[in-house]
C-alpha cells in the first residue's frame, strides 16, 4: 500500500507540474520542451524534492523517445530512407567525426584530460538529442523544412552511431576483460535481434494486425500497437542496442503497410505524454546545487560545447547538405546542444573509471543547460533572421490616379476584386480600382490593362483623387474584413450618397456591415452552396430536387440572418435562434420530401 501511494503521488506531481509550467512556458514563447525541463527541476531533488527517485521515472519515460522514433519510422519508407542515404551516412558521419575530433582535441589540449577520456568525451558530446531536436522542430512546424529534414538525417545517424560508441567505452578503459569471445557473442546477439525485428516486421506483424482488425475491438488494437512498441524495445534492450533505433526500424518496416495509420493513431497519444515525462526526468536529474556553486564553469562548458558544434553543423549543412545560410544556422542551433545518449555513454565511462564523479556531474549538467539554452537561441535567431520590411518602391504611374468619373470604385484587386473588375469592364461600366500591393497592380495592369492604382482608401486625399464623390458604388473586396468596415465607416461619412457592396468573412461581419448600411456578400457562401448541390446529386438526388433543396436552404438562411441581425449583440438569443433554425430547416426539408412524393 505505501508503494502504491507513493506511485500515485508521483503521478499527480508529474502531471500537475506539466499542466502548470508547460502552458506558462509556451505563453512566454519558450516552447514546451523548456517548460518540461523547468518543471523537472522544480519537482526534483534539487528544488522542492517532491520526487526522490528520478531514475525510476527516467527508465519509464524513455519509452517516449521509443514512441517518437517508431512514428518517424512509420512516416518514412525504405525507399525514402535509401534516398536519404547521402544525408544520413554522409553528413551524419561527417558531423559526428568532425565534432568529436574538435571537442576531444579541446578536452585533451586545453583541459589536460587523458587521451582515452578525451575520445569518449568528444564522441559523446558530438551526439545531439533526438527527442529534443525533433520536438522543437515539430513545435515550430519545421520538420518538413530543408534544415528539418537534414536534422532528422543527422540524428538518425547519431542513433546508429551510439551503438558502437557504447561498446567502445569498455575497450578504451582496458577493463573489457579481454574476452574476444564475449564481444563476438554480443555482436551475434545484436545481429540476431535486428534480424528478428526485420523478419517480424515484414512477415509477422501484417497478419497480426489483419486478425486484430477483424475483431473490430478498439482496445485490442491499442494493446497490439503497444505490444509492438514494447516488444521491440525489450528485444533491443536484451541485445544492448538502442531501443529507439529498434523502434525506428520496426516503424520503417511497417511504413508501407495498410495498417500504418492505425498504428500511428494508437501510439500518438502515449508519445506526447511520455516524451513530456522524458524531458521532466532530464530536468529532475540536473544537479542545480553544482550550478549554484560553479555557475561560470557550467555555463562556460555549455557555451563552449555549442560554440564548437554550431559552426560545424552550419558548415556541413551549407557545404554537404545544400542549405542556404539561414537554414544552415537554424540547423546548427537545433542540434548544437548535447543529447541523451551522452548520459548513457558517460555513465558507462564513470563505471569504467574513465571519468571522475565530479567530471561526470559537470558534464551531465552542462548538457542539460545546453538543452535549456536552445529555445532562447532559437527565439533570438528568429528575430535576427526575420526579414526587415522593405519599403515598397511604387512606380510613379501607379500613384498618378486617372479617373474618368467612375461609377464604381473597387477596393482590393485580389480574387474577388478581379472578377468584379472583369465583369464591369465587359459591361463597359467605368470604374477605378485601388490596391496596396505593387505586385497585384502590376499583374492586373499587364494582363488586362485594368485602371488599378496604388492608394489607401482610408486617406481622404486618395478618395478625392479617384473622384469618389461622383461614384455610385464602392465594392469592398479587401482580404481583411476590418479594413472593409473601416472604409465603409469613413466613406459613408464623407459621401452619404454612395452605396456599398462589401466582402464579409463571417456572420458577425455581416451584421456589422448591415449596421453601416452596406450590402454584405459572404465570401464562401455561394461556393459552399454549389459544393452542397453537387454532393446531393452525387448522393442520388435529381438535379431539380438538389437545386430545390439548395434554394430552400438559401432562402431560409437569408431570412435567419435578417432575423438574427435584430439580436446579434445578445449571445444567448443568437444561440437560441440558431438552435431553432436547425429544427425549422429540417422540418422544411421533410415537408418538401412529402410534397414531392404527392402525399
Amino acid at each position: 500500500m505505501p508503494h502504491e501511494s507513493s506511485l500515485l503521488q508521483a503521478m499527480v506531481v508529474l502531471l500537475l507540474a506539466a499542466v502548470l509550467v508547460v502552458p506558462l512556458a509556451k505563453r512566454l514563447q519558450l516552447g514546451a520542451v523548456l517548460g518540461y525541463l523547468i518543471a523537472g527541476v522544480a519537482i526534483g531533488p534539487a528544488a522542492l524534492e517532491l520526487i526522490h527517485n528520478p531514475e525510476n521515472i527516467a527508465h519509464f519515460s524513455e519509452f517516449g523517445v521509443v514512441l517518437l522514433l517508431i512514428i518517424i519510422g512509420l512516416e518514412l519508407s525504405p525507399k525514402r530512407l535509401w534516398l536519404m542515404r547521402r544525408a544520413v551516412f554522409g553528413v551524419g558521419f561527417a558531423q559526428v567525426a568532425l565534432s568529436g575530433l574538435l571537442i576531444g582535441a579541446v578536452a585533451y589540449f586545453s583541459f589536460d584530460q587523458p587521451i582515452r577520456t578525451a575520445i569518449v568525451l568528444g564522441l559523446g558530446l558530438a551526439l545531439s538529442s533526438t527527442a529534443f531536436g525533433l520536438q522543437i522542430l515539430a513545435e515550430r512546424k519545421q520538420l518538413g523544412s530543408p534544415h528539418g529534414r537534414l536534422a532528422f538525417a543527422i540524428l538518425l545517424f547519431q542513433d546508429i552511431a551510439a551503438i558502437p560508441l557504447i561498446a567502445l567505452v569498455p575497450l578504451l578503459s582496458g577493463n573489457s576483460g579481454a574476452d574476444g569471445a564475449e564481444t563476438g557473442t554480443s555482436v551475434v546477439r545484436i545481429l540476431l535481434c535486428i534480424a528478428a525485428v526485420v523478419v517480424g516486421g515484414r512477415y509477422l506483424l501484417r497478419p497480426v494486425f489483419r486478425m486484430v482488425a477483424r475483431t473490430g475491438l478498439q482496445d485490442v488494437s491499442t494493446a497490439t500497437a503497444l505490444l509492438v512498441v514494447i516488444g521491440t524495445a525489450w528485444l533491443m534492450d536484451l541485445a544492448g542496442v538502442s531501443m529507439a533505433l529498434g523502434a525506428f526500424l520496426a516503424g520503417l518496416l511497417l511504413a508501407d503497410s495498410e495498417y500504418r495509420h492505425e498504428l500511428e493513431s494508437q501510439i500518438e497519444p502515449f508519445k506526447g505524454l511520455l516524451l513530456g515525462l522524458f524531458f521532466i526526468s532530464v530536468g529532475m536529474t540536473a544537479d542545480v546545487h553544482l550550478l549554484l556553486q560553479e555557475p561560470l564553469t557550467v555555463l562556460g562548458l555549455s557555451a563552449l560545447l555549442m560554440i564548437i558544434k554550431l559552426p560545424v553543423l552550419a558548415l556541413l549543412g551549407k557545404t554537404l547538405g545544400g542549405l542556404d545560410r539561414s537554414s544552415a544556422l537554424k540547423l546548427g542551433i537545433v542540434l548544437a546542444a548535447g543529447g541523451e545518449f551522452a548520459f548513457v555513454i558517460f555513465q558507462i565511462a564513470r563505471q569504467q573509471q574513465l571519468f571522475s564523479a565530479e567530471l561526470h556531474s559537470m558534464l551531465i549538467l552542462a548538457i542539460t543547460v545546453s538543452m535549456a539554452l536552445t529555445p532562447f537561441l532559437i527565439i533570438l535567431i528568429a528575430k535576427v533572421l526575420q526579414p526587415k520590411a522593405q519599403p515598397q518602391s511604387v512606380p510613379p504611374e501607379y500613384e498618378e490616379i486617372e479617373s474618368d468619373q467612375p461609377r464604381v470604385v473597387i477596393v482590393g484587386m485580389g480574387r474577388m476584386g478581379q472578377i468584379v473588375a472583369r465583369i464591369l469592364r465587359a459591361q463597359r461600366v467605368p470604374f477605378v480600382a485601388l490596391d496596396l500591393s505593387v505586385d497585384t497592380i502590376e499583374l492586373s495592369r499587364s494582363i488586362d490593362s485594368m485602371p488599378v492604382f496604388y492608394g489607401d482608401p482610408l486617406r481622404p486625399e486618395i478618395l478625392r483623387a479617384v473622384d469618389a464623390d461622383k461614384a455610385e458604388y464602392f465594392v469592398l473586396a479587401a482580404d481583411d474584413p476590418e479594413t472593409n468596415i473601416k472604409i465603409t465607416e469613413l466613406v459613408s461619412r464623407l459621401y452619404p450618397h454612395i452605396k456599398f457592396i462589401a466582402r464579409a468573412r463571417s456572420r458577425f461581419h455581416v451584421h456589422r456591415l448591415l449596421e453601416l448600411g452596406a450590402t454584405p456578400i459572404r465570401e464562401t457562401f455561394h461556393s459552399s452552396l454549389e459544393m452542397s448541390r453537387i454532393a446531393l446529386m452525387g448522393l442520388g438526388l435529381s438535379e431539380a430536387r438538389a437545386q430545390a433543396r439548395i434554394s430552400r436552404f438559401q432562402q431560409h438562411d437569408e431570412a435567419l440572418l435578417a432575423q438574427q441581425h435584430q439580436v446579434f449583440n445578445d449571445r444567448e438569443a443568437l444561440l437560441q435562434s440558431a438552435r431553432d433554425a436547425h429544427d425549422e430547416l429540417q422540418a422544411l426539408f421533410d415537408a418538401d420530401v412529402i410534397e414531392e412524393r404527392g402525399l
